[in-house]
């Protein structure tokens, strides 16, 4: 039997879809047993949301003031000692799984497998490599613990509808007093998350400025979209990085993506290629994005994107 510890990503007031998709891939390893945790400062409502994950079997919560924020240094070592006796801890592939996990594979000696997009065996997994070019098979020699990241884009999310049991649980350590949290930088908006929304529209260079990017926040609003952008839109100063979609920005998976001036250069098709309709404007009909879009307009993007925005008014 599987024992799995699924590290669950959180704002301290909602749990981040991301942990739902690490339940679906722990559910498929053999003879799965699945427990969420939970740190917070107050988990109880958190909790209460992992506990209706179906497929989840136990949700531990540790509270503790300095888990107010999601600092890997102080949320490591509390991990550390939650994961006894587990087979298997997963996280999210995610900016936090990303800097929380590699700590918590150290503290527990353990191996880590990254980015993983299939599961074949208690020690078998597939994930991306070369820029999602090829897939690479990973096994594991023996181990008593694996560490992993899930490429959420891979998964889909587990439904609601789970009771899961709900316990505290009570650490006696000394948490690490090196690294402290300051502030919190992040844009404002009322658009959809881009990680998490069902629908993405993305703009390129062919934009041609900031103020070009308007006319995807109106396309975007009427479809209740997020908005992307390619990374030559924003190192061009178009878009801000957090909009950023591809290899160095956000892997995202959107059931509808449509991409806007988007030449489709092999770092960006890496972020987007598990979404399941994409749309591509563009004037270049020999534009890469056309080879893997499901629907092409070839034209004049200031053009067609207000046509679109009358039909769906």
């Amino acid at each position: 039997m599987a024992e799995i510890l699924v590290v669950g990503e959180h704002d301290g007031r909602t749990l981040n879809p991301s942990t739902a998709k690490c339940v679906t891939c722990a559910r498929e390893l053999p003879q799965p047993r699945v427990t969420v945790v939970v740190c917070a400062a107050d988990a109880s409502a958190v909790a209460a949301q992992a506990a209706a994950i179906a497929g989840v079997d136990r949700v531990v919560k540790i509270e503790h003031p300095a888990n107010a924020h999601p600092i890997a240094e102080i949320l490591a070592p509390q991990l550390a000692q939650a994961a006894r006796g587990f087979t298997h801890v997963l996280g999210p592939s995610t900016t936090f799984g990303k800097d929380l996990m590699p700590r918590l594979a150290a503290l527990l000696d353990a191996p880590q497998v990254s980015d993983i997009m299939a599961v074949e065996g208690a020690l078998r997994f597939r994930r991306p490599v070369y820029a999602a070019n090829a897939i690479a098979t990973v096994e594991l020699e023996r181990a008593s613990q694996v560490v992993g990241t899930v490429r959420t884009a891979s998964f889909a999310a587990a439904p609601a509808g789970g009771t899961a049991v709900i316990e505290s649980l009570q650490l006696e350590l000394t948490l690490p007093s090196r690294t402290r949290f300051l502030k919190v930088s992040e844009a404002a908006s009322d658009r959809p998350d881009l990680q998490t929304a069902r629908r993405v529209v993305s703009g390129g260079r062919a934009l041609g400025s900031a103020e070009g990017f308007r006319i995807l926040y109106r396309l975007a609003g009427l479809l209740g979209a997020a908005v992307g952008a390619s990374r030559a839109a924003v190192d061009a100063g178009y878009a801000p990085n957090e909009m950023q979609v591809g290899q160095t920005g956000k892997i995202i998976a959107p059931e509808l993506y449509i991409a806007v001036g988007i030449s489709g250069a092999i770092q960006h098709l890496t972020g987007i290629k598990d979404a399941r309709t994409i749309v591509a404007i563009n004037k270049d009909a020999e534009a890469p994005i056309f080879e893997i879009a499901d629907i092409g307009l070839v034209g004049d993007l200031f053009q067609i994107v207000p046509e679109l925005e009358k039909l769906l008014s």
